[in-house]
């Protein structure tokens, strides 16, 4: 074992004998090229050693990486002799580094493991024999530290620029100091990250030689669930960023969790993705069982939920299942052909169950799970009125799945500020039964920008004789924005809000808030009787708060219809 760890040491070696070879030949994918390059030779350089400034570890395989002994700051990653780690005089760390710390290391046979405590908030690096590979882990107990991220600080000109991801090379800042246009009218902004945390395992960038990437975690102890989009990565003139995001107070849906968040991986390949057995769900860590790490679980102390099925589904959109409480969030992916799901890795505890019907919730629930078991349940049947879909409409625009999908502008908002040259105009009439209705809908309305947009449909003599309930179903809103309708000469009160993120949301990449659908009983004296004219409804945001232009007062549509 190295001697202790304020006192400069030579690196020693560690003999692994047969497991080091059996190790090697466990690797697969990206990682058996440098695995076989290691060989017996690089097996036997693993350990670490102390430069009087930092704890330096060698994989013993093709990376060597430094943590700062003062802050736990990631110093160094060296791969295969290259320098990644820095841009603009800055380390890899913690949000954006703790200061100074408590930082030690130990070694348990094939694990070497760097502990960081700064208060009542621990971080770990972790790396195995052989491999190209830092885990981490982040124990967060409370508040002390503004958001829990990590960051990998990676120096310029060692990837592509990948430049739907660049930003601050962009020449002109037009909201806060994040968001950019260049000078052919499109937009750039870290936040811009286009996926949820449900559609990536991890992020990085590769040569086609070599490839940097952070896989994330389960998110166990992190905010916002599946759907949550937040900062993936970024690049610079100056260099890039890969992130781990567990908490970012940004259009966030849920309280903060605290607890022990990982491991996440930075991983280097020969140039292809990350290897499967580094994704969640699938990443086993027995060999972290022992080391001491605060606030660990092991596999033993966990338990799984299975659901043998799920009915009243409408096959033709993806349906996801989710477990949250104030401590853990999971979820798990309904089988197409039948609603199997199987969520493990699970804490003990009571959850809500939550079935999604591509991001609306069509059914609740509670389940307990216990360590070492399965709960199993039965068929879970979705209320025909827990779907909005299936109430019976006389027009509907766009479709009741919880997202904006379909209408104007929907996809490019995601990856995109809403004044981008690419954007159409965000006005957008429509008159039922010309067709193409929710695609020349706009995704969102804003207070200054198109309040105020029209809807014009007939209705028969039998409809308009009768009252009739309309809806408009929203995803998130920004400064309380909220719509307040017009049919014909019929003004509707002003609604409450609902309860919605406070912080930006429509123009940093994201319509994830809480869904909710606002409802308008419209008397029949309100219809034209007429029928061969049209009814015009006029859709405004009302609100007191906000700014101006897109920071003024807006909501982002889900769907909206007029009920039979």
């Amino acid at each position: 074992m190295p001697g202790s760890p304020n006192r400069l040491v030579r690196r020693r070696a560690v003999v692994l004998g047969g497991a080091a070879a059996a190790g090697a030949a466990a690797l697969s994918g990206p990682f058996a090229s440098a695995a076989s390059a290691a060989s017996a030779a690089s097996a036997a350089a693993f350990g670490w050693s102390d430069d009087g400034s930092n704890y330096v570890v060698d994989t013993g395989a093709n990376l060597v990486f430094k943590v700062s002994r003062t802050n736990g700051d990631l110093t160094s990653l060296v791969y295969r002799g290259t320098e990644y780690q820095g841009y603009g005089g800055k380390n890899s760390h913690v949000e954006s580094g703790l200061g100074t710390s408590t930082v030690t290391i130990k070694q348990s046979g094939t694990t070497i493991l760097v502990s960081v405590a700064y208060g009542t908030l621990k971080h770990y690096y972790a790396a195995r024999s052989g491999e190209n590979n830092i885990y981490l882990w982040t124990n967060k107990a409370d508040t002390s530290v503004s958001a829990t991220r990590y960051i990998v600080r990676v120096k310029a000109g060692l990837f592509p620029n990948d430049e739907p991801d660049s930003y601050t090379y962009a020449p002109t800042v037009i909201e806060a100091a994040d968001v950019f246009v260049k000078s052919d009218g499109q937009t750039r902004s870290k936040h811009y990250a286009k996926r949820r945390v449900i559609d990536y395992a991890a992020t990085g960038w590769t040569t086609g030689g070599v490839g940097l990437y952070v896989v994330r975690s389960n998110h166990e102890k992190a905010s916002g669930g599946p759907f949550y989009r937040s900062l993936l990565r970024h690049q610079s003139t100056d260099g890039g960023g890969l992130y781990e995001i567990l908490y970012y107070g940004e259009n966030q849906t849920e309280a903060e969790r605290f607890g022990l968040q990982g491991p996440y991986v930075i991983a280097f390949t020969d140039g292809g993705a990350p290897s499967s057995s580094l994704y969640p769900g699938t990443l086993t860590t027995a060999w972290a069982d022992s080391l001491g790490i605060s606030g660990y679980v092991a596999a033993s102390g966990r338990g799984r939920v299975a659901g043998v099925g799920i009915t009243g589904r409408d096959t033709t959109y993806a349906y996801t299942v989710g477990l949250a409480d104030q401590a853990a969030q999971y979820w798990g992916s309904a089988r197409a052909s039948d609603g199997y799901f199987s969520i493990g890795g699970v804490l003990p505890g009571t959850y809500a169950l939550t079935v999604f019907k591509g991001e609306l919730a069509v059914h609740t629930t509670s389940v307990t799970v216990t360590a070492g078991a399965t709960t199993t349940l039965n068929t879970i049947t979705v209320a025909s009125t827990n779907d909005p879909a299936n109430a019976s409409a006389i027009w509907r625009i766009g479709t009741w799945d919880g997202t904006p999908a379909g209408f104007k502008n929907a996809d490019l908002m995601t990856y995109a500020h809403p004044s981008d040259v690419r954007a159409a105009a965000w006005t957008g009439n429509v008159v039922i039964g010309s067709g193409g209705e929710t695609a020349s809908f706009p995704a969102y309305i804003w207070k200054d920008v198109n309040s105020g947009l029209l809807v014009y449909f007939k209705l028969t003599a039998a409809q308009a004789a009768a009252a009739h309930t309309l809806r408009i179903g929203v995803t998130t809103a920004y400064a309380n924005g909220r719509p307040r309708v017009t049919v014909n000469d019929w003004v509707s009160s002003i609604p409450s809000p609902p309860a919605q993120p406070s912080t930006r949301s429509l123009t940093v990449g994201s319509y994830r808030g809480n869904n909710h659908t606002f409802t308008y009983s419209v008397p029949a004296s309100a219809w034209l009787t007429d029928t061969s004219r049209y009814n015009v409804l006029r859709i405004d945001v009302v609100s007191g708060s906000g700014t101006t232009s897109f920071l003024s007062a807006g909501t982002s549509v889900d769907a909206l219809d007029l009920l039979v």
